[in-house]
């Protein structure tokens, strides 16, 4: 692809570095920007520079946050005492979606997977059983892609929550094995997330 300004091919790379931009959707965008007033590709610019510098990640739940604690923890109508384990944040925005869901969550960071050398010490897998133990919390909802290492994800955080009297579910497989929560419907994640099952009989070791 040539171009006849480096600026605008400093612009291209800079766009197709990000996932799913390849350089022609790349091209695309940064031409969009040039049709636009300076005034607001200066405020778009703006925008992801603060939300980089600025964004925190919440100390109970490790969510994004504008502040120490995000919104859902800081929310009194959550049912402070039920938990979802999820992945991602996208794993959060995904289930939010669905507006089933009323209690809190907490964010690992990754799943367990040895062939990619995330082990148990670089998820937030302590501070969980920490949060529980002091907390309280009455009911934990794994609500991990359905896949291998979801599976051993979860039977490695119930062996460290054995004596620690927590109900313990996860959400139906309604969705796929090998799928991934985000992609699913917010009809099929809903009722995953309602018809939810105790985690005994989900994984079997």
């Amino acid at each position: 692809m040539e171009f006849s300004s480096s600026l605008l091919e400093n612009a291209v790379s800079e766009f197709a570095k990000l996932p799913g931009i390849g350089k022609k959707t790349a091209l695309r965008l940064v031409l969009h920007l040039l049709k636009l007033d300076p005034g607001n590709v200066e405020a778009f610019g703006e925008a992801v520079l603060k939300m980089r510098r600025e964004i925190k990640f919440c100390e109970r739940c490790f969510n994004v946050a504008d502040t120490t604690t995000c919104s859902i923890c800081a929310n009194p109508l959550r049912k402070q005492e039920l938990i979802c384990v999820v992945e991602n944040i996208r794993d959060v925005i995904a289930i939010e979606s669905t507006q089933q869901f009323s209690g809190v969550y907490h964010v690992l960071g990754g799943i367990i997977s040895p062939l990619d050398g995330i082990g148990p010490d670089q998820l937030t897998i302590e501070p969980l059983v920490q949060r529980i133990e002091k907390e309280k919390t009455e009911e934990l909802i794994f609500a991990l892609n359905p896949n291998i290492q979801g599976d051993t994800t979860i039977y490695y955080i119930q062996k460290k929550l054995q004596s620690t009297p927590v109900k313990i579910t996860t959400i139906a497989r309604g969705i796929a094995f090998g799928g991934e929560l985000e992609y699913a419907d917010e009809m099929t994640l809903a009722r995953s997330i309602t018809n939810r099952l105790p985690v005994e009989k989900y994984v079997q070791h």
